[in-house]
């Protein structure tokens, strides 16, 4: 019951935070679960598959929801958005395969690393308020290039946990796509993204006799229900919210506190 009422709070954070600052639940996720999970005693060789299967899990239901949104807007480019799903697909698959090939330690500071990272990311980028290209053409890659970008994108989602917005935005602003098109089709993709990453957690987890009850291969089900339960709802609290509160001092705040988290992860 404390596991499930701490993860609920973690669902708060997580929804609060991705629609205040559009930030993906991996990011926010991952790291408490790590240190939750290492606390209620699980076995250390499988606790950070665990956190990142389990995120990929709860971005299943947020990735649905908002794929819907960005639909019923129009924003979405259903071909472009196909073409790079079936790239994800494969490299979410083999994200989750290499996750588990590694062991607990180096996933959890390879995840410290790239949370570093985000928060880089996060500190020096200038949103625009104008569309991506401004008038220039666009230039999107063919089939085999998109598909070839979309195992990247996916194998490092799955690998790590996210929904891939961190990646799939940026690809698509240097395509010259405009912004509102761009975070749509990144929406679309994130539910192959969580889809066939928690498949593959579920599949390479399946029968590890180091996992506690409850799980359904690296996916902690008391974990993912609850995170989902708290984080959908207040999403849309956060997205409220992002239109009053300061949204580039959160940024930078929530960045500090990312390196801090990061840096002991890989030091961990």
């Amino acid at each position: 019951m404390t596991l499930v009422l701490i993860c609920a709070l973690i669902g708060v954070f997580a929804g609060l935070l991705g629609g205040a600052l559009g930030l993906g639940g991996g990011v926010v996720i991952v790291p408490p679960l790590i240190y939750l999970f290492h606390a209620m005693g699980f076995d250390g060789a499988v606790v950070a598959q665990m956190a990142v299967g389990t995120s990929l899990a709860t971005i299943i239901v947020t990735a649905g929801s908002s794929v819907r949104a960005h639909h019923v807007a129009g924003f979405v480019r259903w071909p472009l958005a196909w073409r790079l799903a079936g790239g994800i697909v494969v490299g979410a698959l083999l994200g989750a395969v290499v996750a588990d090939r590694l062991s607990g330690a180096a996933l959890t500071r390879l995840f410290g690393v790239f949370a570093v990272l985000i928060a880089a990311q996060m500190l020096l980028s200038r949103r625009r308020a104008v569309s991506a290209g401004d008038g220039l053409p666009e230039r999107v890659p063919g089939g085999v290039g998109l598909a070839g970008v979309g195992s990247v994108i996916g194998g490092i989602s799955s690998l790590f946990g996210i929904g891939g917005g961190s990646l799939t935005v940026p690809f698509l602003s240097w395509c010259r796509l405009p912004m509102q098109n761009a975070v749509a089709i990144s929406a679309a993709c994130g539910l192959p993204i969580a889809l066939a990453g928690s498949a593959g957690f579920v599949a390479t987890g399946w029968g590890r006799t180091e996992l506690p009850p409850w799980s359904l291969g690296y996916v902690y089900l008391p974990a993912a229900l609850a995170i989902v339960v708290t984080s959908f709802p207040m999403a849309r609290v956060g997205a409220r919210l992002s239109h009053r509160l300061p949204s580039a001092t959160l940024r930078r705040i929530f960045a500090a506190v990312l390196i801090v988290i990061g840096v002991e992860l890989i030091l961990n």
